[in-house]
């Protein structure tokens, strides 16, 4: 037998490609290739180009909706690759899904909600998936409630804690969430930033409510007056709760507000953060892919967007994985030595 024959394969589809050879080098795998054709009416064929027989089968797939594809046709097409490896015989399949559409409907708040995630749980479980692995999903906890099969949990926040505490060290921070359910993420980021600064870093957070669609609120509970204020969240899609923040911050008296997201999957949401005047600089990442501001080409990075990449943190994940070691260093902070 080769002695290439079982080793892991990463595969990417081709609306997520962006990323897949630096984590693919980052986690020292070979990429996997594919055949991806289109037929008319929007019916499609994937098919792994080698034999993927015994072999552990990764699958990178971003579920955010960017140019011709959808959320739901990128489900889709996840869905149909991890039956069609498990076809093929692969040993395990591993879903990597940086973004995870439909997991803000994590539970009911109405008669007769839907509950999303559970419903793409099953989805991805029917479908052959033994693994999934996600970056900051909405709701950790409804995560793991949804799935019956192993979930494990990445996070932005030691990178965006390295990121600041190498600009911010002398200013006096105040980390804001932008509404009550946001309150436990910002607690932990707090705690990693304090432990990295070896000093106090403040909490408030934005009084919010939404029903049907309307949003109202925001009052701010806490002290910003003279602080540098980072406002943090999992997601910024038309960015309003997050311009709602800032506003809140500095009328209080904030000296400068900095926005924190990890997933910006609309152009809309992240032009709005841009053109405030209100906002000193965001820092994001790019885990839906090529970030919508940078889509329109030839454009020129705004100074005030600082975007991390998540390539190096699911690659070493994964080296983690396939040496055996515990992946809890990489939610402690960052960067990480792979021998921690």
């Amino acid at each position: 037998m080769h002695p290439d024959a079982l080793t892991p394969l990463l595969f990417s589809l081709s609306e997520s490609q962006a990323l897949a050879p630096a984590i693919g080098e980052a986690a020292q795998l070979s990429l996997g290739v594919l055949e991806e054709r289109n037929f008319e009416g929007g019916e499609f064929k994937i098919r792994p180009m080698q034999s993927v027989r015994g072999r552990v089968a990764y699958v990178f797939q971003s579920l955010a909706g960017l140019g011709d594809t959808s959320p739901s046709e990128r489900l889709l097409r996840l869905l149909f690759l991890l039956n069609t490896l498990r076809d093929g015989g692969a040993s395990e399949c591993v879903a990597l899904i940086p973004y995870l559409a439909f997991a803000r409907k994590e539970r009911r708040t109405q008669l007769r909600d839907p509950v999303n995630t559970r419903y793409v749980a099953q989805l991805l479980e029917t479908s052959g998936a033994d693994r999934i692995l996600a970056l900051d999903v909405h709701n950790p906890a409804a995560l793991d409630n949804s799935f019956r099969i192993p979930v494990d949990h990445l996070s932005a926040l030691p990178m965006m804690v390295d990121h600041f505490a190498t600009r911010l060290s002398g200013a006096q921070i105040v980390i804001v969430s932008p509404d009550i359910g946001g309150i436990k993420r910002t607690q932990l980021f707090r705690e990693m930033l304090e432990k990295r600064l070896g000093r106090e870093v403040e909490l408030a957070f934005i009084e919010k409510r939404r029903a049907m669609g309307v949003v109202s609120g925001g009052t701010l509970v806490g002290n910003t007056a003279g602080r540098t204020v980072i406002v943090l969240d999992d997601l910024c899609a038309t960015g309003g709760t997050l311009l709602r923040a800032a506003d809140a911050c500095r009328k209080s008296g904030a000296a400068a507000v900095y926005v924190a997201v990890t997933h910006v999957p609309l152009a809309s949401g992240l032009d709005a953060l841009l053109a405030a005047q209100n906002i000193a600089g965001i820092v994001t990442t790019d885990s839906v892919g090529v970030l919508p501001a940078m889509r329109a080409a030839p454009r020129v990075i705004p100074p005030t967007l600082a975007t991390l990449s998540i390539a190096p943190l699911i690659g070493q994940a994964l080296k983690r994985v396939l040496a055996g070691k515990p992946l809890g260093p990489l939610i402690e902070r960052w960067p990480v030595p792979f021998e921690a």
